[in-house]
């Protein structure tokens, strides 16, 4: 019985972000580099990791705490078969009708929050604004090559949202992140040619140029994401047989 609510709401929560994963695969964050193996998992730990996974699909929500109150006492009388799974089943639709507005309220929200965000970025000295909404500002000018679509470049970079809240960050990994532009965000794939060998700079990236509306990981939907980048070093994409 605990299954199928567990599984019944999740299903209702998780098909945009498979619809997601399909359209920002080829958009992917920069991946991360080699982390040293961890040690296992305690269980304690394992069932806790389960408890952070319900509430990333629940988070749409955005709940009151008198609402999370309900959704606890609901997950309980599910998990031990209190309540009949036939109580549940008229209301699916209008969890999924709930769901969808919060999550365009969430929307809302924060498109005027980074609407404030981005001008004020813009009128910072030095800051530049593409047509595309990106917001682009050097911090330190490099003086090597810069890199173009199809090359690789290695940089370490810092990633926050808009509240300084930081969502990966190579600096810490101790080791830079390489990849190729053209498998990267729009925002990176836009901003990062921009900038030269040994230079750093900060892009602001509005959601049309990151994860748009349905958000990755820790990234909420419709977020504007905040990046300071250092370009360490550019390889050129290998030369096509044609243009030999």
């Amino acid at each position: 019985m605990h299954k199928f609510i567990v599984a019944a709401i999740v299903t209702l929560l998780a098909a945009p972000a498979f619809a997601a994963d399909k359209d920002t695969k080829a958009n992917a964050t920069p991946p991360p580099a080699a982390e040293a193996k961890a040690a296992e998992p305690t269980k304690d730990e394992i069932f806790y990791a389960v408890g952070l996974t319900v509430a990333r699909q629940l988070s749409v929500f955005d709940m009151s705490p008198a609402e999370l109150s309900q959704v606890m006492k609901g997950l309980q009388d599910g998990l031990t078969g209190k309540t009949p799974v036939s109580n549940m089943e008229p209301y699916l639709g209008q969890i999924r009708d709930l769901a969808n507005a919060r999550r365009a309220a969430q929307g809302e929200k924060l498109s005027a929050q980074a609407d404030e965000f981005v001008a004020k970025a813009a009128a910072e000295k030095g800051a530049i604004k593409a047509e595309s909404g990106l917001v682009y500002k050097s911090l330190r000018e490099g003086t090597g090559p810069s890199p173009k679509q199809g090359d690789t470049v290695k940089v370490h970079y810092r990633g926050t949202l808009i509240d300084g809240k930081e969502f990966d960050n190579s600096y810490k990994r101790g080791e830079p992140a390489e990849f190729p532009l053209n498998g990267v965000i729009s925002c990176w794939t836009e901003g990062v040619p921009k900038m030269k060998t040994g230079g750093k700079a900060r892009l602001i990236c509005p959601p049309s140029l990151a994860y748009g509306e349905y958000g990755s990981g820790p990234i909420p939907a419709n977020s504007t994401l905040v990046f300071e980048i250092e370009l360490l070093e550019v390889k050129p994409a290998p030369e096509s047989k044609e243009s030999k």
